[in-house]
């Protein structure tokens, strides 16, 4: 089995423009996720996918892989599509958030072992560890699951609802997602969906028409930054 690793990385960030050349402690943030990914041993090759010159530029400068793509994507799964393209003799494609400088080979692997199940195409990660604050926060990603462990919903809603008393808990959605490289050049060529964009999350244009999303349970978290205020939690950890 080849797995392709794809770092997505652009430079306009609404909430936190230039994220990916930001310094963290001597290294960009892109610098750290690119050699945190490179220690994952299932990886067969890792590769920035960039629209930006300067990004493009930089990994270059550090000795890291990086390959230009349309700027037109709306999505980093769209991105990874163009490049796994390139690369059909890869089996299994991750996308690997450019926001986690602290990603852990760990959850790499795990990822990529379930897909050792033939019954896999598309898998994430997912956390039980969700604060009472977190369910109301739009920005954290909550989920529920089947029986199977694939996904029935994803939402920046609380789900499910607090209206009635309920002993569920939805867990919460970790943004790494792998594919099976055939699959993941199906999605990327399926119509937009007026569900997707009520909640502004492609995986539920997936869900939408009939794919399903293997959700791997893991105890290994680690820190992405969204907004400038998230640095400093990075920054204590290191």
């Amino acid at each position: 089995m080849r797995v392709l690793g794809i770092i997505p990385a652009r430079f306009g960030s609404s909430r936190f423009p230039g994220k990916p050349l930001i310094d963290i402690k001597g290294k960009t943030m892109i610098q750290r996720v690119y050699e945190g990914a490179c220690k994952c041993p299932e990886l067969s090759r890792v590769i920035v996918a960039t629209d930006d010159d300067q990004i493009f530029q930089h990994v270059q400068s550090f000795g890291g892989e990086v390959m230009m793509t349309l700027s037109t994507h709306q999505s980093g799964t769209e991105r990874c599509g163009e490049i796994a393209a390139h690369f059909p003799e890869m089996d299994i494609v991750l996308n690997i958030q450019g926001d986690e400088p602290l990603v852990d080979p760990r959850q790499l692997s795990q990822l990529i072992q379930e897909f050792n199940n033939e019954g896999v195409d598309i898998a994430t990660l997912v956390t039980k560890h969700i604060e009472n604050s977190e369910l109301n926060n739009p920005n954290r990603i909550k989920v529920v699951l089947n029986y199977k462990h694939d996904a029935l919903l994803f939402s920046r809603a609380t789900i499910p609802s607090l209206h009635y008393p309920s002993v569920i808990v939805p867990m919460r959605h970790i943004g790494l997602y792998g594919f099976r490289n055939v699959i993941l050049q199906k999605l990327v060529a399926l119509p937009v969906t007026e569900l997707e964009q009520s909640e502004s999350l492609e995986q539920l244009r997936w869900l939408y028409y009939g794919f399903k999303i293997r959700a791997v349970i893991t105890e290994i978290e680690t820190p992405n930054i969204d907004v400038p205020e998230d640095l400093e939690k990075v920054l204590r950890l290191l």
